[in-house]
């Protein structure tokens, strides 16, 4: 009887320590997961804010009502897309692409082509024209830039204030720079890099920062958690329904 009693707790031990051992496994699991859903949204809620799309100055690029992504904070180069403010234009939230940054002579025909410091910038995005456009040609205040819609025969920007500092706004009036179209569904993606400006030299347009990145780390550590505390839920009722059984 004594060496029954004496074998009887060794016979539990393997099983009480893989139970054990599976519960830290998933502890783990559910810990990293939570890690990355918080660290990622983190990073996107620090770094990006969402934008409103309030006409079509900027079709087919960004279409009215599309609401975009945008990463606040940073340099402006020629070709990016950005969220910006500035007083003499109304203080309104608008949304144009950076065509010449300050020191740049920038010109541009009546069929809404440009030139940058001589060289005539193919820009593949533009909507067709229907009418023609204003022609200009100015040199750019240092601290400043030179922003056009892509829909140029419809896009009031800055031909349409070039009566003050040439049309340029303040660097300091830039609130963000666009990455994504988030809504709707049917245009959602990364704003790609347009290398339209390349030839000229810094600064050009940017790359996407971490907006890909940190949105997959949070879908990432959500599918953790959800998968980890599903598994332990299942292996817990395979456990009580093997008990019952015996």
């Amino acid at each position: 009887m004594s060496s029954v009693a004496e074998r009887t707790p060794e016979t539990g031990a393997g099983p009480a320590r893989r139970r054990s051992a599976a519960s830290i496994v998933q502890g783990a699991v559910i810990a990293l997961g939570f890690v990355m859903l918080v660290g990622g949204f983190a990073v996107l809620a620090v770094q990006y804010r969402p934008y409103k799309i309030p006409t079509g100055s900027m079709s087919p690029t960004l279409a009215i009502g599309d609401t975009v992504l945008a990463r606040a904070g940073g340099s402006v180069g020629r070709g990016d897309i950005v969220v910006f403010q500035d007083q003499d234009w109304g203080n309104a939230t608008l949304v144009k692409r950076v065509v010449a940054v300050g020191g740049d002579t920038v010109s541009g025909d009546r069929e809404g082509r440009i030139t940058v410091n001589g060289h005539q910038v193919s820009e593949p995005y533009l909507a067709p024209l229907r009418v023609s456009t204003t022609e200009f040609s100015v040199s750019v205040p240092e601290g400043r830039l030179f922003l056009l819609g892509d829909f140029r025969g419809n896009s009031l920007d800055s031909r349409s204030h070039l009566d003050v500092a040439f049309g340029s706004v303040p660097v300091s009036g830039v609130k963000a720079r666009v990455e994504a179209v988030v809504q709707p569904f049917s245009r959602a993606g990364l704003e790609r890099r347009t290398s339209s400006f390349d030839d000229l030299g810094a600064p050009s347009a940017h790359r996407a920062g971490p907006l890909l990145p940190a949105a997959w780390t949070s879908a990432g550590g959500a599918v953790l958690i959800v998968a980890a505390s599903a598994v332990g839920g299942a292996v817990s009722l395979l456990r009580r329904l093997r008990q019952r059984r015996a």
